[in-house]
């Protein structure tokens, strides 16, 4: 028991020499609450009052000046400079747009879509024409649609748009009502490519009839005169210029086949492609300038087969094909 004690009083007579800035002091830990316990609170949370519905259903889109109490309409004052006038600022408390399809992905399109549809259901009971003797229209493209609208429609709802047009476009003319036609002309091109006649081939004061003629990649223009039969091409004769028998009857194949070769004399200036398309294309120039001096020679020309133009052309060459149509050999193993 000694030996404890007086361990004891060594380490307080040791301790006791230290200087007190070295020592350590215990503090007694005290502990804080996370929410202070302050039993009168100056600031006492208050529930918010409750909303009134109404049976207005426009009651959240009058405007917010009828709403805002007068004695809040005023603040920082009386002093003109600072005062504020929140019935002018604040308009209403939300916009509405004004048209239904505003949040859909093509509003512009749907808009156009029902507007055609209500007409269609109002004028319904007209009578129409048959499909075959409705009036010509060349309807504005998918692209020409999309760049006037700028959304992202496709193909086949503008294949949906079309049809309503064209079912529109089926009432007689007559009795079309207005506000169909001015529905119509909005989705009309600005150029009608069926009204676009070609001019009339014409003689001139010097007697000559020019006309142009086209097969495959090759062009001719014509010069037809009365005369002698004379035959000249890019300034060469005509059995110069094509050393072929075929292509020499090709060419002048209008005269021959009604009997004028004799009768006129023929100047031909022709360019591109090869022998069988410039004979070919000067065979239709020179059947429309023969019709410019003698129209009566129609049907003699049309049965000749000079009147109408040649559309066929080469067929391309396909990827993994040999030609445009032929395949290489199929092998089995």
């Amino acid at each position: 028991m000694e030996p404890v004690l007086l361990r004891h009083t060594f380490r307080q007579v040791i301790s006791s020499f230290h200087r007190s800035a070295n020592r350590r002091t215990n503090l007694p830990s005290r502990r804080s609450y996370a929410t202070p316990k302050d039993t009168n609170p100056q600031n006492e949370i208050k529930a918010a009052p409750p909303i009134s519905f109404s049976s207005d259903s426009n009651q959240f889109s009058r405007p917010r000046a009828e709403l805002i109490p007068p004695n809040l309409s005023m603040q920082r004052g009386d002093d003109d400079k600072n005062r504020i006038d929140y019935r002018s600022l604040l308009s209403r408390v939300r916009i509405v747009p004004a048209s239904p399809s505003y949040f859909s992905a093509t509003p512009q399109y749907t808009d156009d879509y029902l507007y055609l549809a209500a007409l269609l259901r109002r004028h319904q009971i007209l009578p129409t024409l048959p499909a075959g003797e409705a009036p010509r229209v060349a309807w504005k493209k998918l692209d020409q649609y999309k760049t006037e609208v700028a959304e992202p429609v496709r193909q086949k709802k503008y294949g949906m748009l079309l049809a309503l047009l064209k079912r529109l476009n089926l009432i007689h003319p007559s009795l079309m009502p207005e506000d169909v036609q001015l529905a119509l002309e909005k989705y009309k091109r600005d150029v009608q490519p069926h009204l676009n006649k070609p001019k009339p081939i014409v003689v001139d004061a010097y007697g000559v009839a020019r006309a142009n003629g086209k097969r495959k990649s090759s062009s001719a223009n014509v010069y037809l005169v009365e005369g002698d039969g004379q035959v000249m091409i890019n300034e060469r004769s005509l059995t110069d210029y094509f050393p072929r028998l075929h292509d020499r009857e090709s060419a002048v194949w209008a005269l021959k086949a009604t009997g004028r070769l004799d009768k006129y004399n023929v100047w031909v200036v022709v360019n591109g492609g090869g022998m069988t398309g410039q004979a070919e294309a000067i065979t239709l120039a020179l059947a429309k300038a023969l019709l410019a001096h003698e129209p009566d020679l129609k049907p003699a020309l049309r049965r000749a087969g000079c009147v109408t133009r040649d559309p066929r052309r080469v067929e391309r060459k396909k990827p993994g094909h040999l030609k445009a149509r032929k395949m290489p050999t199929w092998v089995k193993r």
